[in-house]
């Protein structure tokens, strides 16, 4: 994924849920489906930080640009066409999910930085009826990517009902 992705592993996670996930490695000789599922949920919430616009600590995304902002078609930051968020994906191992984008202006979004031109003296843009011409445009980061505590919660629960599962086998 060139555009953004954040990669969940279980040495991050608090010690019970990396226990849980010990206790299902040795009952599963396959844990893709559960990492699967782990992804499909970190997706979803993902998918709600673009309606919330909200990073994943619970802070509001920085409004936009004014100007910017009375010429877009949607209200709504990080959505104009949807495209960003459409792209959010997940793929899972057996040890590992990557929940990112490949998109590739999702990284800018998701750290910040400026753009400054490749070719050129000034990047040329349309606002409105005007035609901007700028050395540089800083976007401020705007975290989509990332673990929630309602994720972590998740993730413990989706853990420890598959464990449940295995268990009663």
């Amino acid at each position: 994924m060139s555009g953004a992705a954040l990669s969940l592993t279980f040495q991050v996670l608090d010690e019970e849920v990396r226990r849980g996930f010990d206790q299902l490695g040795r009952a599963m000789t396959n844990t893709t489906p559960l990492m699967r599922a782990i992804g499909v949920g970190i997706v979803g919430s993902t998918h709600m930080r673009f309606v919330s616009q909200k990073s994943p600590d619970g802070q509001a995304w920085q409004t936009l640009n004014q100007d910017y902002a009375e010429t877009k078609r949607n209200s709504r930051i990080l959505t104009e066409s949807g495209r960003l968020r459409d792209s959010i994906n997940a793929r899972a191992t057996s040890d590992e999910v990557r929940v990112g984008t490949n998109v590739i202006y999702g990284g800018i979004h998701q750290l910040g930085g400026t753009i400054k031109p490749k070719n050129g003296e000034a990047l040329v843009f349309r606002m409105g009826d005007r035609v901007i011409f700028a050395k540089s445009v800083t976007l401020p980061a705007r975290p989509y990517l990332g673990i929630s505590s309602q994720d972590e919660t998740m993730v413990a629960e989706t853990v420890f009902g598959f464990l449940e599962r295995y268990a009663r086998r």
